[in-house]
C-alpha cells in the first residue's frame, strides 16, 4: 500500500499571518482557508503534494509546548529545498535567525524559529 503524508496541523495564533510567511518563503499557496467548528479559523497552507494546517481555535488553549521536552509535541517542521544558501537568504530577509547550521547525512540544513515560535528545518540533499 502506497502512503504519503497529507499534513500537520499546528496552533498559531494568526493563520493568515503565518500563511503569508510559509508562502513568501517556500513559494506555497494557499490551498483552504475558512471557519471551523469550534468558531475558529484555520489556513492550509502548501502545494499540491501536501500542506501546514494553521489552526487558531475559538477557545482558549493552554501555553506552549517546550520543544523537545514535551512527549507529543512538535519539535520542527522540515522542508527540502534546492539552493540552501538562497532561502537562508531569504529567511534572513524576512527578520528570522537561522541557527544549528548543519551538514551531515543525508543532506546539509539550517533551523529557523518561524512565526508563532514554531521552529523550521530548511535541509537540501544535493
Amino acid at each position: 500500500m502506497a502512503t504519503r503524508l497529507e499534513h500537520v496541523n499546528i496552533c498559531v495564533k494568526d493563520p493568515e499571518a503565518t500563511a503569508r510567511v510559509l508562502a513568501r518563503l517556500f513559494d506555497w499557496r494557499i490551498r483552504w482557508q475558512g471557519a471551523t467548528p469550534d468558531k475558529g479559523t484555520s489556513v492550509h497552507v502548501g502545494n499540491d503534494a501536501g500542506y501546514v494546517a494553521l489552526y487558531c481555535p475559538g477557545h482558549e488553549i493552554r501555553g506552549e509546548a517546550q520543544k523537545y521536552r514535551t512527549w507529543g509535541g512538535l519539535n520542527h517542521i522540515a522542508v527540502v529545498v534546492s539552493n540552501l544558501a538562497a532561502m537562508e537568504a531569504a529567511v534572513r530577509a524576512e527578520g528570522f535567525a537561522v541557527h544549528s547550521h548543519a551538514d551531515y547525512e543525508p543532506g546539509r540544513r539550517f533551523y529557523f524559529d518561524g512565526p508563532d515560535g514554531v521552529e523550521y528545518e530548511v535541509v537540501a540533499y544535493n
